[in-house]
């Protein structure tokens, strides 16, 4: 459904009509006689990002055109009206609910006076940026059921705007290209197969006309790639595959002759080799160099997946591409061998630094295995990697050889399970850094956790199943109150204030919990984050003080932006607690003060008086007491936790303690126990996002299930 807004409709076949007329047949009207009175003045532009625009972005500091304000990604913002010594300003200038309380990881773009900005189940919205009253809306209608797809919840990190057209993926792997005016679907593409758990949760980028995206779903069995389109006709124009498929078939493009030697043994296309490209980009406009990072294996466990060992290519790497043609130019893997789900496709940033009394032109990138990257961007060479947060998988990064010396007590596929820093949730995750020249400091919105990783000796390719090579069960907070208070002690985040050049931490500003939001800077010296506790704070930025915070009723997780509207500097941020940890995440994620989800997009200026509607507390559903399984069965309920872990806890936490909006199973209703094998079994309740599981599970497992499900409530009573 679109909903159109008069002052923006008259736009539908003016602009879009001059650029896609050929592309989508936009209906042009006849001239007018000559006696008839003269034509208004053109409207004004919706959306018209180009090139230029983008690369000259400084010139118009009020708009927020791409994911990370400008192709370098530094989400560092010019306007400096609002500043350290007036910050206390400000105020709520308006809010923006959301129609769904899930989680939400977007970075809203701004465009000449209008906000585009998604929401969970891939849902669009442009909204007005001096007032948030909604322009339109498109719902993709994503099929509930996908959600068994998604390793992350139902997220969606932001859209693409370019020359007239808001260009979004969703979750089921469609790219869409809609008319910025209208919100006016003008073409769908299907960029993944259906017959394996691809989705999409990343924002596109444009570059050249070409709408480059990539997709998720490594931890369920996929291959990797990223791909261009034609923004006007959603027409793939190349694509780049990070991993070696079937030897049996042609390697798709020469790049793969580097990594096909690297993987050795074993039959990693049967469950997708993984490597996939679901977010971070950058590009480099004067080298023509488009940054791709990529992700972890599938499985995770390289025993399972390359028995002969070897380096897997091109996983957790940082790739230069050519943007016209996808074209390999260079490479530099973080994790060679990876086996804890230690992705690269975390945030990456271009600057030009002073290096060694030179100034030096690099990427820099804290990827989820601990070390801090800076590399020449123009050749890949490593220059530096140093620990950002607690490693123990790696003692260092050689320079000389740009490889970890690894820790060998690590590697768990040897059968010893282990105890290794980071976690798989990473040292830092998705959640966007941000670079300040002014400061020349990158801020980092790092975590300190870790996880108990076990070979999986039974493993069995299962499709649609979480095909991670780990024993789950393995890795979940003991029963022991005592060792869960400890680890839960030494679970925590942090923003670290990071000098790239002198490869260490300056400062810190320290968080009770991990799962924070991303950053923004500012020229007024301010540095804003959302975070685990339900706040939008501003902090100097020049040494961590905090001089500003706005309660938000929910866990802020995606970054903030800030914009001009009328003449006055806004920030804003979508906030609504949720992603991968606040699903799996049990009592750590509980324990936060935002875990309650409210999704909406919330925008402050200097003076801005609106406020938010006060907090209702739903009452918890009365457990219940008529039940079909036995919870006195010791044995049934040991193998319900088994299937608990490896199939439910990653939506429903950990310990079946929901962190998240998702229903807490500790609660269940008498009509859930009474439903309950016809929820699991058969998707009773699909249209919410929980399909049916009866190509896993059967009776005895679900009865399994639900024993373990009653023994902990009862044990919680």
């Amino acid at each position: 459904m679109a909903v159109s807004s008069g002052r923006l409709t008259g736009l539908k076949c003016g602009l879009v009509g001059a650029l896609l007329a050929a592309a989508v047949g936009c209906e042009q009207k006849a001239s007018e006689p000559a006696a008839a009175p003269p034509a208004p003045p053109p409207a004004p532009a919706v959306a018209a990002v180009d090139t230029a625009r983008l690369l000259a972005a400084d010139a118009e500091p009020g708009n927020w055109m791409t994911h990370g304000r400008t192709y370098s990604e530094q989400r560092y913002s010019p306007l400096s009206d609002l500043n350290a010594g007036n910050v206390d300003e400000l105020g709520l200038a308006w809010y923006f609910d959301l129609p769904d309380d899930r989680g939400i990881e977007a970075t809203p773009i701004i465009a000449d006076g209008v906000m585009y900005v998604t929401a969970a189940w891939s849902k669009i919205f442009a909204l007005d940026a001096a007032t948030g009253e909604l322009l339109w809306q498109h719902d993709p209608q994503v099929p509930p059921e996908w959600a068994s797809n998604l390793c992350c919840d139902v997220v969606n990190r932001g859209v693409a705007v370019w020359k007239g057209v808001v260009i979004s993926g969703t979750l089921d792997g469609r790219l869409l290209g809609l008319d910025a005016a209208s919100g006016d679907l003008l073409w769908e593409t299907r960029t993944t197969p259906q017959d394996r758990p691809y989705s999409i949760t990343g924002a596109p980028r444009v570059i050249k006309d070409r709408v480059i995206i990539g997709n998720g779903g490594a931890e369920l069995g996929v291959r990797g790639y990223v791909s261009a389109y034609d923004y006007r006709t959603g027409e793939m124009l190349w694509r780049f595959y990070t991993v070696p498929g079937d030897p049996s078939k042609p390697l798709e493009h020469p790049a793969l002759e580097l990594a096909v030697d690297t993987w050795k043994g074993g039959a990693w296309w049967e469950v997708g080799g993984g490597g996939t490209v679901w977010d971070s980009m950058a590009y480099d406009a004067e080298a023509d160099l488009l940054y791709i990072g990529t992700g972890n294996g599938s499985p995770w466990n390289r025993s399972i997946r390359s028995p002969g060992g070897g380096d897997n290519l091109f996983l957790s790497s940082i790739v230069a591409l050519r943007p016209e043609t996808g074209e390999y130019v260079w490479h530099y893997q973080t994790t060679p061998g990876e086996s804890w789900d230690y992705t690269a496709t975390q945030h990456m940033i271009l600057a030009e630094l002073s290096w060694q009394g030179e100034p030096r032109k690099v990427i820099m990138q804290a990827p989820k295995n601990g070390f801090f990257y800076v590399l020449d961007r123009l050749t890949g060479e490593l220059l530096s990697a140093e620990p950002y947060t607690r490693v123990s998988w790696a003692e260092r990064v050689d320079l000389e050889t740009g490889r970890p010396v690894e820790n060998p007590e690590a590697r768990y596929e040897n059968g010893e399970a282990a105890l290794v820093w980071p976690h798989p949730l990473g040292g830092h995750n998705w959640h966007p850094m941000s670079y300040s020249p002014d400061t020349g400091l990158v801020y980092i919105p790092a975590q300190e956790i870790a996880m108990n990783y076990a070979h999986d000796a039974e493993f069995t390719y299962t499709p649609g199943a979480w095909n991670t090579g780990v024993v789950f069960e393995v890795a979940g907070m003991p029963d022991d109150v005592e060792i869960r208070e400890t680890f839960a002690k030494l679970t925590k985040g942090h923003v670290s204030a990071w000098d790239p050049v002198a490869g260490r931490e300056v400062w810190r500003i320290q968080h009770d919990n991990v799962w924070n939001g991303g950053l923004l800077s500012t020229a007024g010296n301010l540095l804003f984050q959302g975070n685990a506790e339900g706040e939008l704070v501003a902090y100097r930025a020049n040494d961590g003080e905090p001089v500003w915070r706005f309660p938000a009723q929910t866990g802020i997780v995606a970054a903030p932006v800030s914009y001009s509207a009328d003449g006055t500097q806004f920030v804003a941020v979508a906030a609504g607690w949720g992603g991968a940890f606040a699903l799996a995440g049990g009592e750590l994620a509980s324990r936060s003060a935002g875990s309650v989800t409210r999704a909406r997009v919330l925008a402050f200026r200097a003076g801005g008086t609106a406020s938010l509607p006060p907090v209702t507390v739903a009452e918890e559903s009365a457990a219940a007491v008529a039940v079909a399984a036995d919870p006195e069965d010791a044995d049934s309920i040991e193998r319900g936790r088994v299937l608990f872990m490896r199939n439910c806890h990653m939506c429903h936490g950990d310990r079946a303690i929901s962190g998240s909006s998702l229903p807490d199973l500790r609660h269940m209703s008498d009509a859930t126990v009474a439903e309950f094998g016809a929820i699991v079994l058969g998707g009773l309740r699909h249209q919410g996002g929980m399909p049916g599981f009866a190509e896993r599970l059967d009776q005895a497992n679900a009865e399994d299930l639900l024993a373990y499900l009653l023994s902990v409530r009862a044990g919680e009573s």
